[in-house]
């Protein structure tokens, strides 16, 4: 990796971490990046889940405020992301190479149609949320998110916003707050996983790490007054490169 590689990583990192905090899909400019100077689509994939925990971690400290009195829902939903997170860390290990060339490109879809439907649907989950706390149906879906947290991961906050919004009576912001608990040991324990279990390219964890950890203050802060219009258009256009990357391959 070059130093001008190197910096671009960093700064897809920074952007991850923000994207991630505020609305989610980071993964869809940090995955076509790590393509772009050269690893493998599952190394890359396992090395983004990796390098954007502490970014993760980051965001949901930053939205530690909206978090408060949500414990017994944190308690109730979080092993439901931890057991999705590990079925579908081994998923990625186990398929093969093959799979997973076939498989992300249609998920990447699935995810941009979900990133650019999102003011439609929070409009419409506005209107439609239940007085109750989402109960089983909730659980199970936060599950399904996990799993395809920990085999891709991109547009993974917005499946579970998408859940607690249809399921769950709550403001949107602490709903956001609870997702980015959630997402964030998704991707640790899917990470730690791969530590033992998949090819790691340790550097760019690193640098993917100290950039989304600046991004996931940023996001935290300001990144409720960035035109979400702009967000949405830049991860378009990289998740549309990403499938480009996968399919010239």
């Amino acid at each position: 990796m070059t130093v001008w590689e190197a910096i671009l990583v960093v700064i897809a990192g920074v952007f991850a971490g923000g994207i991630n905090t505020v609305v989610g899909s980071g993964t869809l400019v940090t995955f076509p990046v790590l393509l772009a100077v050269g690893y493998p689509p599952v190394v890359a994939n396992v090395s983004n889940s990796l390098g954007l925990v502490p970014g993760s971690l980051s965001g949901a400290w930053g939205y530690r405020e909206e978090l408060k009195g949500q414990a017994d829902r944190v308690k109730r939903l979080l092993p439901a992301s931890i057991l999705g997170g590990v079925v579908g860390a081994i998923l990625l290990v186990t398929l093969p190479d093959e799979a997973f060339t076939a498989i992300v490109p249609v998920l990447i879809v699935v995810a941009l149609v979900l990133v650019v439907i999102q003011p439609w649907l929070n409009r419409k989950l506005s209107h439609r949320r239940n007085d109750n706390d989402g109960g089983v149906l909730l659980w199970f879906g936060v599950f399904a998110a996990g799993i395809y947290g920990g085999y891709f991961g991109a547009a993974q906050g917005v499946l579970v916003m998408g859940l607690m919004g249809v399921l769950v009576s709550e403001h949107l912001q602490r709903l956001n707050a609870l997702k980015n608990v959630l997402t964030a040991f998704v991707n640790l324990v899917a990470g730690v996983m791969f530590i033992f279990i998949a090819d790691v390219a340790w550097l760019a964890v690193l640098l993917l790490a100290v950039g989304s950890v600046v991004g996931g203050q940023i996001g935290a802060k300001i990144g409720r007054k960035l035109p979400p219009a702009v967000l949405r258009g830049v991860i378009v256009v990289v998740g549309v490169a990403a499938i480009v990357q996968l399919l010239v391959k």
